[in-house]
């Protein structure tokens, strides 16, 4: 025969093994959703790489990558709208957990967060009125500071071309601006004579456009790594290594198996990766 006490005991027995269980249920069921979503910024402005349709859809290239990434390593996406010169501090604040918004990987950015491996090319270029009159490079390739005088350039703030600007040409008269479209604005109404920016997007974006036919591409493609890195990455917090990696390898699957070419295709003529950075 059993106790009154050793009832009591076993009660107690099972009553914390009941709870020991529930909690792991709990866990089971709470964690692996929560490890699972991942926050991307991006300036949902900046077509055609990330932006909206009329009818509010988020689209472009960027978007296509970041859904790719997503399907490979089985993760849950939301995307949160950032302007452009807050995309790193808002990152090192946790108000997301990745940047999936065409950032060149640079040294310097390096400093303050990580990167994936590269998912397409970074390079500038200046666009200008037809009509400025005037050679922007020598005969080398290089920037004539003396061409920049009594103009205005446009730049986007916080991006690789104005980091170029501050050092290829401190002297000239630069006015910077919070998005891409804003840039693009004052050039057609002539409130700047140049501006730099992805030459890719400028055709889309400016120049294939009816009545923009008084601008045109000047100068050659600027690709210094110095300023514009080895290309586009994904960027994520320091001390990430395996999400990183894991970023990386799956940006690497879509290389190698044509979705990333597949995603440039529709809306470039050409693809915009290396694809030896599958190896």
């Amino acid at each position: 025969m059993t106790s009154k006490n050793q009832k009591g005991e076993i009660m107690n027995i099972l009553n914390k093994s009941l709870i020991v269980t529930l909690a792991t249920l709990l866990m089971a069921t709470v964690q692996p959703a929560s490890a699972e979503k991942l926050r991307v910024g991006m300036e949902c402005t900046y077509a055609p790489f990330n932006y909206k349709t009329a009818d509010g859809v988020l689209t472009g290239y960027d978007v296509d990558v970041s859904k790719g990434v997503a399907e490979i390593l089985g993760l849950e996406l939301e995307y949160v709208c950032q302007k452009w010169d807050g995309m790193i501090p808002a990152l090192l604040a946790n108000k997301f957990d990745l940047i999936i918004a065409s950032m060149s990987i640079t040294e310097k950015r390096k400093k303050k967060i990580d990167f994936s491996g590269p998912y397409r090319d970074s390079v500038g270029q200046m666009v200008a009125r037809k009509d400025l009159g005037r050679d922007l490079f020598d005969a080398s390739g290089n920037p004539d500071p003396s061409a920049f005088e009594g103009i205005k350039v446009g730049l986007e703030r916080a991006t690789t071309y104005s980091d170029w600007f501050e050092q290829r040409l401190p002297s000239a008269k630069v006015v910077l601006y919070d998005s891409n479209e804003a840039l693009y604005l004052d050039l057609l109404n002539g409130r700047t004579d140049v501006i730099m920016t992805n030459p890719m997007k400028a055709f889309l974006k400016f120049l294939s456009k009816d009545g923009n036919n008084g601008f045109e591409l000047a100068g050659p493609v600027v690709d210094e790594v110095e300023f514009f890195g080895v290309g586009v990455g994904i960027g994520l917090r320091q001390g990430q290594e395996e999400l990183r990696d894991n970023l990386t390898e799956a940006l690497k699957t879509l290389i190698r198996n044509g979705s990333l070419k597949e995603y440039a295709l529709k809306y470039f003529p050409f693809q915009i990766h290396n694809d030896k950075w599958a190896d």
